[in-house]
C-alpha cells in the first residue's frame, strides 16, 4: 500500500462526512465544490496553518506531532481504530512496522487444546489477514468444514465475499461484510508492506464490485465482541453472541467464541447443531425450523 497516497484519500474521506454545521463552524464562504468541510475549515479547528494542513493530506510532512495528529483527529472527530490507522499513515517509513519474517503463523498447541475443550461452544483464532488458523468441532459444524477447505480459502474475507453458501448464512450479510473491509484495511494500516496482505486486497478488488466499491470508502475498524444472526441450513435462525478474545503474546491473533443466551431457543439450536455434528450424529427425518 501506497501510504502517502492512502494517507491523502483518507483525509479526505474524513473531511467529507462533515459539514461546518454539524462542527460548530459557519460556512466558510464561496461555493463549494465539493461536499463536507474544506481544507480550510479543518485547519482552523485543528489550531494550524492552512499550509501545514494541505502538507500533512498530501503526505508531505516529516515526523509530524502526536499532538498535531491528535488535534487533526479531534477535528475530524476520528474513532479510536481511524486514531490509530492515521497514526500508523503518517509514521515515516523507517519507523513504520515492518513486516515480520515471512513464516505461517502459528497457534500455541495449549490454545488448541482450549479450542477443543470448549465443548458445546463454537470457536475459531482468526490471523492479521482474516485466515482461519485454528477451529474446533462446532465451529466447522457452524460455518463450514474448515479443514476441506484449501488452505488459501480458509480466510474470512475470501468465505465472506467469495463464498455464497457463507454469505446466505448471515441475516445482515452487508454489516459482516463491511466490517470485514474495515478490519482488513485497518491491517494494512499496520502492515502497508505485506506481500500476502497486498495481494489478497487485489484479488478481493478484482473479484467483488462490493469489495471494490467499500474499499474505496477508506473505513477503518478493529474486530469487536458483538451479537450476530445466523440462519443455519440445518437448525435454522440462531442468535450468538461472539466474543473476539485477543491472543496473549501473539497480537495479531484473535479468537472468536460463539454463545447462545441461556435457555433461549438458540441455545437449543445450538446443542441440536453439536448433535448433529458429533461423531455417529445424523441429521434427523425432520429439523425444527424457526425462520
Amino acid at each position: 500500500m501506497d501510504k502517502r497516497a492512502e494517507l491523502t484519500e483518507f483525509l479526505r474521506s474524513r473531511r467529507a462526512r462533515l459539514r461546518p454545521e454539524d462542527v460548530g463552524l459557519p460556512p466558510f464562504g464561496g461555493r463549494r465544490r465539493v461536499p463536507g468541510l474544506r481544507r480550510e475549515e479543518l485547519a482552523q479547528l485543528a489550531g494550524v496553518s492552512v499550509d501545514y494542513y494541505v502538507r500533512l493530506e498530501q503526505g508531505r510532512t516529516r515526523n509530524v506531532s502526536e499532538e498535531v495528529l491528535d488535534a487533526v483527529a479531534g477535528a475530524l472527530r476520528l474513532t479510536d481504530d481511524e486514531r490509530a490507522y492515521l497514526r500508523n499513515l503518517a509514521r515515516p517509513a523507517r519507523t513504520a512496522r515492518r513486516r515480520p519474517p515471512a513464516r505461517a503463523e502459528r497457534v500455541r498447541p495449549s490454545l488448541r487444546r482450549l479450542l477443543e475443550a470448549a465443548e458445546g461452544v463454537p470457536a475459531y483464532v482468526v490471523g492479521r489477514r482474516c485466515e482461519v488458523l485454528a477451529w474446533n468441532r462446532m465451529a466447522c459444524a457452524l460455518f463450514t468444514d474448515f479443514g476441506a477447505l484449501p488452505p488459501a480459502e480458509r480466510n474470512w474475507a475470501r468465505l465472506i465475499f467469495l463464498n455464497e453458501e457463507i454469505q446466505a448464512l448471515f441475516d445482515d450479510w452487508t454489516v459482516k461484510a463491511k466490517d470485514t473491509v474495515a478490519f482488513l484495511r485497518l491491517r494494512a494500516g499496520e502492515y502497508p508492506e505485506d506481500p500476502e496482505l497486498t495481494a489478497l486486497v487485489g484479488e478481493l478488488s478484482v473479484k467483488s464490485g462490493h469489495f471494490r466499491r467499500w474499499w474505496a470508502d477508506h473505513n477503518v475498524k478493529n474486530k469487536r465482541s458483538c451479537r450476530q444472526v445466523l440462519h443455519h441450513p440445518l437448525v435454522g435462525r440462531i442468535e450468538l453472541d461472539v466474543e473476539m478474545l485477543r491472543v496473549a503474546d501473539e497480537a495479531d491473533q484473535m479468537m472468536a467464541a460463539y454463545t447462545a443466551e441461556p435457555g433461549s431457543p438458540s441455545e437449543t439450536a445450538l446443542r441440536l447443531l453439536g448433535s448433529l455434528s458429533a461423531p455417529g450424529g445424523r441429521v434427523p427425518d425432520e429439523v425444527p425450523q424457526r425462520d
